[in-house]
């Protein structure tokens, strides 16, 4: 039986409705969205209080990490029934706390509150990936995220300029998105009835792999392979710009054309993905999008000319977002309670933060050829138990029986 038609009998979870999008999707990109607006907060901190790149970075660096550690301390509660108290009190808290970021202009308040936000942030990441397990079809539903979070950190990555670059603008838009997602927390969808996924879990009928121990490994696996491959992709992101303009002579502009491109790179890979849903598989298209990257990490290292050296980094861009969704994909099919789809985004951030570091270290140690092939050796290595994982989703979805009743006519997915 092929990957489609195993997934095709999974049924614990519920349709995709379009006020279920709006919340899950609209609370995901709020969370997240502190780790795409870091550039532009940095600007601002630096122009409208008057901090040093240094302190400013710093003060970013510690509200991602807030970001993580909240979301990992909250993806258990999460996963159990506590979505929306975590919901309701981490985007309230980023509310408050970028809001006092934005307005009040005192260095003190500033650092509470970005370092505040952030803490919020991770919460609503928690409740977010959570629900995302709830959801029926998981590739559609992370391509459908991965589209919706692409869409509007573009169109805020826009507006902020326009409203010009200070505090309150860059946090000021960010809380008020907050306050916007705090009022459609209540339809968030809810885990499983107690006591279905453990029934299901012991069932007599069901495949060998569908034991908990077997799924609790896979999850497990699944987090710490996302953490290295966070840091390998952001690796190669944070010395983008410097191994361009020192490697291949890219100027300015050429990295803003690739910036722009890159992010219309991912659009278009998250849409396929949302549109296909299924009918692509899923272990497959992950496979071919985690070797063509590795592939493309270590040409970035190599290439000299320019042109070439764009046409590499949108190509490893917009594979990244492939590979991007279809992790997350597998996480939320491993469990409908959200119990891997909860910190699964908690963990990148662990090892998003780092990859700054690794990468200009390794870079400025050994060159950018070794940092490329350093960086394609990590995805390689990661292949394995990534596709392991995957099939193991698949089967996990296809050990879930199919519902007697019909499902909502409102549905979208």
């Amino acid at each position: 039986m092929s990957e489609n038609t195993v997934a095709r009998e999974s049924s614990d979870r519920v349709p995709l409705t379009a006020t279920r999008a709006v919340s899950v999707f609209g609370i995901s990109v709020v969370g997240f969205m502190t780790a795409n607006l870091v550039p532009v907060m940095i600007v601002a901190l630096t122009g409208g209080l008057g901090l040093s790149v240094t302190a400013a970075g710093t003060l970013m660096t510690a509200s991602l990490l807030a970001c993580a550690a909240a979301c990992l301390a909250t993806s258990r509660w999460t996963a159990r029934g506590g979505r929306y108290i975590v919901a309701r009190a981490g985007l309230a808290l980023t509310a408050l706390g970028f809001g006092a970021a934005a307005f009040i202009p005192s260095v003190p308040v500033v650092v509470a509150g970005v370092v505040l936000g952030g803490l919020g942030a991770g919460g609503a990441v928690s409740a977010g990936g959570a629900a995302l397990g709830a959801l029926r079809n998981p590739d559609r539903a992370s391509g459908i995220s991965g589209f919706t979070n692409r869409a509007v950190v573009s169109v805020v990555l826009f507006v902020i300029p326009v409203l010009g670059a200070g505090m309150g603008s860059a946090f000021g838009l960010l809380a008020g998105l907050a306050l916007a997602a705090l009022l459609t927390t209540g339809w968030l969808p809810d885990r499983p009835a107690p006591g279905a996924l453990p029934a299901l879990e012991t069932s007599p009928t069901a495949p060998a792999a569908m034991s908990s121990r077997r799924t609790s490994t896979a999850g497990v696996g699944l987090l710490a392979c996302f953490a290295l491959w966070a840091l390998s992709e952001d690796s190669l992101w944070a010395v983008a710009a410097t191994m361009g303009a020192d490697q291949a002579g890219l100027d300015e502009t050429g990295m803003g054309l690739v910036l722009s491109l890159s992010t219309l790179g991912g659009l278009v890979a998250s849409a396929l993905v949302g549109l296909a849903g299924r009918r692509l598989g899923r272990t497959v298209p992950l496979a071919a999008a985690l070797v063509a990257g590795g592939l493309l990490k270590l040409l970035a290292g190599t290439v000299t000319d320019p042109g070439w050296y764009m046409v590499v980094v949108i190509a490893w861009n917009t594979l990244y977002m492939l590979s991007f969704i279809y992790i997350v994909a597998i996480a939320a099919a491993l469990d409908a309670s959200g119990k891997w789809s909860a910190p699964v985004l908690g963990v990148y951030l662990v090892g998003s933060s780092f990859a700054p570091v690794f990468g200009t270290s390794v870079s400025a140690a050994a060159g950018y050829t070794a940092l490329g092939a350093v960086l394609a050796g990590i995805t390689f290595v990661l292949l394995i138990p990534l596709l392991l994982v995957s099939r193991h989703s698949v089967r996990t979805e296809a050990a879930r029986p199919v519902p007697e009743a019909g499902f909502p006519q409102a549905a979208i997915a």
